[in-house]
């Protein structure tokens, strides 16, 4: 499955999805671009998974006509996220066009 990975996600997931084909927003070159715009983007390129910690964008975007699936996740943080990544590379492999997902990662204390 081809996931792209939004620039608030740490990096680390690329090498933490086998069998997946994992970019990053910033790799792709579209840092910057808004969410309808990167989305739009981002299915032109065939990508089927959006990643991404922003879990407003359900509410944001119409993705009944979306060709691509979005994942999000509760936390940022590769300390928290790591114990989470079975949880993460499920709801990866369960997208499909036009879904939402939220992985509860826990969040950051101090």
């Amino acid at each position: 499955m081809k996931v792209l990975l939004d620039e608030d996600p740490p990096h680390k997931l690329r090498q933490n999805l086998p069998g997946h084909d994992v970019s990053t927003v910033s790799y792709m070159g579209w840092s910057g671009l808004k969410n309808g715009e990167l989305l739009r983007t981002a299915e032109a390129a065939d990508f089927e998974v959006f990643l991404t910690g922003d879990q407003k964008l359900s509410y944001q975007q119409n993705l009944k006509e979306r060709l691509i699936g979005i994942v999000t996740l509760s936390a940022q943080e590769w300390p928290i996220i790591k114990s989470h990544l079975p949880a993460i590379a499920a709801a990866v492999d369960a997208a499909l066009p036009g879904s939402f997902q939220s992985v509860e990662c826990g969040s950051f204390r101090r």
